[in-house]
């Protein structure tokens, strides 16, 4: 069996250890959900920029133990291994497609219920993980990188720029569902810190420890590299924070109008009406 160097089994550790550090330095002190006097606060900081440049650094750091991490991580003699046999496919359907009919329902019954926390919270973890989809979607083609099933000879170092958008065994870097399971950790995190900060102490952890535990279902189903995982988890944190702290920031943008200011109203009928509201000017 081939053994992780110590310092790889550190790299590692300390990746998956970034993202929850980088939405716990991010946020600032929950503000009022409307409170537009924070509407010119910086959303990008010199703390953002370090916290990315580690995520930068610990990838390109893991290029050159990736395949050993490969070897080891599908190893089924391990007792983490079994376990991961046993969970990998069930946590990533909850991811994806998962995370975007969990956020729907939030949304959903938000609005009918009339529940603005609720629909708050359901439609800015839709928007985080569609973001950072986004943004991985953009990098997978890019920089087409081979997944690492694509063949048996497969090295993490195999680019082709441009190529995929073309070939799906291309899109390894970054993960998607990484990003999304991190998109969605981070934002809902930081809006029940916001809503329910009581709660954070217990929604973080297992969000958080979700989302790591789907990055490492990735690599267990030979999907993914480690560095993949790593920046998946970067792009995914940073979206789910900036989605949040953005659309409080300015709680007049457009998406957020059209969709938060949705409602059900009875129709008389047994039936309902989609009420749609906004503050009249003056």
């Amino acid at each position: 069996m081939t053994q992780i160097p110590s310092s790889g089994r550190l790299a590692l550790a300390a990746a998956f250890a970034l993202a929850p550090c980088a939405a716990a330095l991010a946020q600032t002190p929950a503000p009022a959900p409307v409170d537009t006097t924070q509407a010119h606060q910086t959303l990008f900081t010199a703390r953002d920029a370090w916290l990315a440049a580690g995520f930068a650094a610990l990838t390109v750091a893991m290029f050159p133990i990736d395949k050993h991490i490969e070897t080891h991580l599908r190893d089924q003699t391990t007792p983490a291994n079994r376990f991961l046999d046993n969970s990998a496919k069930g946590v990533e359907y909850i991811t994806t497609p998962g995370s975007f009919i969990i956020g729907g329902a939030l949304y959903g019954i938000g609005v009918v219920a009339n529940k603005p926390k609720l629909r708050d919270l359901g439609w800015h973890g839709t928007e985080a993980v569609l973001l950072g989809s986004g943004i991985t979607g953009v990098l997978k083609g890019t920089l087409g990188r081979a997944r690492p099933d694509a063949s048996v000879l497969t090295q993490p170092s195999d680019f082709k720029f441009g190529k995929g958008f073309s070939s799906e065994g291309r899109t390894s870097f970054p993960s998607g569902h990484t990003t999304t399971a991190f998109a969605a950790a981070a934002a809902v995190t930081s809006e029940v810190d916001r809503m329910w900060p009581r709660y954070t102490w217990y929604v973080g952890p297992v969000m958080y420890g979700g989302a790591t535990l789907v990055g490492l279902s990735r690599m267990y189903h030979n999907r993914h590299w480690a560095s993949d995982v790593v920046l998946g988890a970067g792009i995914g944190t940073f979206s789910g924070l900036k989605v949040v702290k953005y659309t409080h920031a300015h709680p007049d943008n457009f998406v957020d109008r059209v969709l938060l200011h949705t409602s059900a109203a009875p129709d008389g009928r047994g039936g309902a009406y989609l009420v749609w509201s906004a503050p009249a000017p003056y």
